[in-house]
């Protein structure tokens, strides 16, 4: 007779963030290093057109580590996984020189289908290796730009067959999930002041084009694709707030 199984009982002191290193992510990285005894991050390099938003993880990693000594301390290994294999599956906005628009099936051509299920997966592995508890992730359903892969439903679906998947107790933590972009700003400015806000606005890359020639007062980015006018328009409420 088979003995009854046990979940893995991971340390949910310790967090790990999916790490872009976009305006969400950075926000989602200081409020769990504000909330967590040891924070690790991932990113990944999935094939995107411009490799800009690579260099921006870095950026962001070294500005806070020196800015906030008490995080810093608790700052763990930053890991990079190949994802390669969502650029072979389709063609989207993201990976190859197409325009940015709104496809045939409403969604816009930057959605990479399945990319948020397989960056959850992936994080999930490295963090049951790990021995880690917690994922965070800067996904929002509020103002996002029309992913369905970042809905509420769909990762605790994917967080449910984790779990059964590894019989683990592994959790996911997306604080940005139901606030719109000038509250991210806020709740930056709340969890490390106007050094934090100043160091993702600077510092942090959100535009598909991959532009960082071009400063706005918001930050870098072309200024009219969607991820910058979402980014223009959440400061702009911000500042005003």
């Amino acid at each position: 007779m088979r003995a009854a199984k046990t979940m893995r009982k991971l340390d949910h002191k310790k967090a790990l963030v999916l790490f872009s290193g976009g305006q969400d992510s950075s926000i989602a990285l200081i409020w769990a290093l504000a909330r967590f005894e040891h924070v690790e991050t991932i990113g990944f390099d999935y094939g995107q057109r411009h490799v800009v938003e690579l260099g921006a993880r870095q950026s962001v990693l070294r500005e806070i580590s020196a800015a906030f000594a008490h995080w810093s301390e608790k700052l763990g290994r930053d890991h990079m996984v190949q994802a390669a294999g969502l650029k072979d599956i389709g063609e989207t906005a993201m990976t190859t020189e197409q325009e940015i628009a709104m496809g045939e099936d409403g969604l816009p051509t930057t959605f990479v289908p399945g990319r948020n299920l397989v960056f959850l997966s992936l994080a999930a592995g490295l963090a049951y290796r790990r021995g880690i508890g917690a994922l965070i992730g800067g996904m929002c359903e509020t103002d996002f730009s029309g992913y369905p892969d970042c809905r509420e439903e769909a990762l605790s679906a994917q967080m449910e067959a984790i779990r059964s998947g590894m019989d683990c107790d592994a959790r996911l933590e997306t604080p940005l999930m139901h606030i719109t972009k000038a509250e991210s700003w806020r709740l930056a400015e709340e969890t490390g002041g106007m050094t934090a806000v100043n160091i993702i606005n600077e510092h942090s890359h959100s535009c598909y084009r991959g532009v960082r020639a071009e400063r706005h007062e918001w930050g870098y980015g072309c200024g009219d694709c969607p991820a910058c006018e979402l980014r223009a328009k959440g400061w702009a409420d911000y500042k005003a707030a």
